[in-house]
């Protein structure tokens, strides 16, 4: 199996919850509008770290 020099980080909707403190509820709800992107292993849906991080960093304005 070939080893990947980047390699991606994938997280539960409530690990992605946790990390930007919302309820997996409001995960559940970007991803299902396609706001945040996510891939489906078997059952369950996986999010990158990278996409999330891509996410917020979408989100950000500057104040004042």
């Amino acid at each position: 199996m070939a080893r990947f020099a980047n390699s991606t980080k994938f997280l539960t909707p409530q690990e992605v919850a946790d990390h930007l403190r919302v309820s997996k509820m409001t995960v559940y709800r970007l991803l299902k509008s396609g706001e945040l992107a996510s891939v489906r292993i078997g059952r369950s849906l996986r999010v990158r770290e990278s996409d999330m991080h891509a996410f917020l960093k979408a989100r950000f304005h500057q104040a004042g």
